[in-house]
């Protein structure tokens, strides 16, 4: 039986995400085609964000908008949940008046207990642990331009965040090399000994041959008292045009945005040829439509 859940890419089979990429795409090609395909009219989304947004909110509201649905926008300010009400038991009460919910907030954990008393699906939109639809643009934005990923190598440059995690489960299920450099004392929560990962602080090491570079901001959200301590310990890991030579000569640049120029990743590189940060944005829309078909329609 299919997961009716996307907290993390492991909640998806292999087979499913593939064909769920592939679907986005098609998805994508009907938008520009100016197809009609409203398979969602009376249905709502509801997205509860305690973290500020722009592609992730704008992507799921457009992503209704097209399918013929609705969505209901609440923040910390407009639930209870900012009053101290249980997260489970707002997890009852609006599980029982939407079809589906995408949560944004710190901890992993909350997504884990809300999602136990839901009665409908629930999206990680993202925690501080993963950010799994922001993997499942990126994957659909490389098989766009490079074709299959598997058996491809893909080097991770930078902090050991939620993104960082994401790119690990994702080696996973797309059965992709990844290599990973990110300062001493900063391993990633997800990484095990036993994956096929190779871990590194050396970002020239970790780059040399991929197909794909990725980079995040150095500062996430909630952790701007440590910006100037953070920005002298990654300094040696900033992707530029020096760092992007020692990959293979098509290889292409990832971020997820909002991006910090000339900190994590410098202008040139962002807005070079290799740069691929544009339609991987674009995609947020394609994939989660496609990720709201699948739970919502063929999960049915």
């Amino acid at each position: 039986m299919k997961n009716n859940n996307f907290l993390t890419l492991l909640d998806i089979s292999k087979m499913d995400l593939k064909n769920l990429i592939l679907r986005a795409i098609e998805l994508k090609k009907m938008i520009k085609q100016g197809v009609v395909y409203t398979p969602l009219q009376n249905k709502t989304l509801a997205l509860i964000f305690d973290k500020s947004s722009t592609r992730t909110r704008v992507s799921f509201e457009v992503g209704m908008s097209h399918f013929g649905g609705n969505t209901l926008f609440l923040s910390h300010r407009d639930t209870q949940l900012g009053r101290g009400e249980p997260i489970e038991d707002t997890a009852k009460v609006i599980s029982s008046m939407v079809d589906c919910i995408v949560i944004r907030t710190h901890e992993h954990n909350d997504v884990l207990k809300f999602c136990s008393k839901s009665s409908v699906p629930v999206i990680n939109g993202l925690t501080e642990l993963v950010h799994p639809c922001q993997l499942l643009a990126d994957m659909m934005t490389f098989i766009e331009l490079k074709g299959d990923i598997k058996g491809k190598k893909v080097a991770w440059i930078g902090d050991s965040n939620n993104m960082c995690n994401s790119y690990i489960n994702a080696s996973k299920q797309f059965d992709f090399n990844l290599s990973i450099a990110t300062p001493k004392n900063f391993k990633p929560s997800l990484y095990n000994e036993k994956d096929n990962i190779l871990l590194t602080d050396d970002p020239e090491i970790a780059v040399k041959n991929a197909d794909l570079i990725v980079t995040d901001v150095w500062v996430s959200m909630g952790q701007e008292e440590e910006e100037e301590e953070r920005k002298k310990i990654f300094k040696p890991l900033q992707v530029n045009n020096a760092i992007m030579n020692l990959a293979n000569k098509d290889a292409i640049f990832m971020h997820c945005m909002p991006a910090h120029r000339d900190e994590e990743v410098t202008s040139d590189v962002l807005d070079s040829k290799f740069s691929v940060i544009w339609q991987e944005a674009e995609n947020r829309l394609h994939a989660q439509k496609a990720l709201l078909e699948y739970l919502l329609v063929k999960n049915n």
